[in-house]
């Protein structure tokens, strides 16, 4: 197995999870927030696949999803063009309301596309190129794929919880 079939599969998986955590909630659940200081489902979903979207693009040249495809618009959040959640506070994790999580999965489902379409193209010696000199060390292609993974992975989790803590409460 390849190192990109490794990322490939990883990154099928965040998709699996996202569906999961957001499929059958409506408006309240996917808004909900189990304390004042926590995430919704919401939140969790926008977020993650707002960092894999950026990050993503960035690494390989390409345009973000959000922009190019109108995610923007269609999910209509009224944020910063380019916000991807890092650092929000409570108040503004508040603000971050979807009511359908149809597009929600739509846009992390197009998301997964590109970056799918990136990782196929790959071969082994580009996981080696840097790809953002600000760190020392430098961080390379391969590294920065990971830490999306990382990422995405605890935030599906996480959403993934919030979703029980909702249902439970609901019932």
């Amino acid at each position: 197995m390849h190192a990109k079939d490794i990322l490939i599969d990883g990154f099928g998986r965040i998709r699996e999870e996202v569906h999961a955590a957001v499929e059958g909630l409506g408006p309240d659940a996917l808004n909900a927030r189990p304390g004042p200081g926590a995430n919704s489902v919401a939140w969790l979903v926008w977020h993650l696949t707002r960092v894999q979207d950026d990050h993503v693009a960035d690494a390989f040249g390409l345009d973000q999803v959000w922009l190019a495809q109108d995610w923007e618009k269609r999910l209509d959040l009224g944020l910063p063009r380019r916000d991807t959640g890092y650092g929000h506070t409570s108040a503004q994790v508040a603000e971050v309301r979807v009511d359908d999580g149809g597009l929600l999965t739509g846009y992390h489902d197009a998301v997964h596309e590109q970056t799918l379409g990136a990782l196929r193209a790959l071969a082994a010696k580009d996981l080696e190129r840097v790809v953002d000199e600000g760190w020392d060390p430098p961080v390379t292609l391969g590294v920065r794929l990971v830490s999306v993974l990382s990422d995405d992975l605890q935030h599906v989790g996480q959403a993934a919880y919030v979703r029980g803590l909702t249902q439970s409460t609901a019932s």
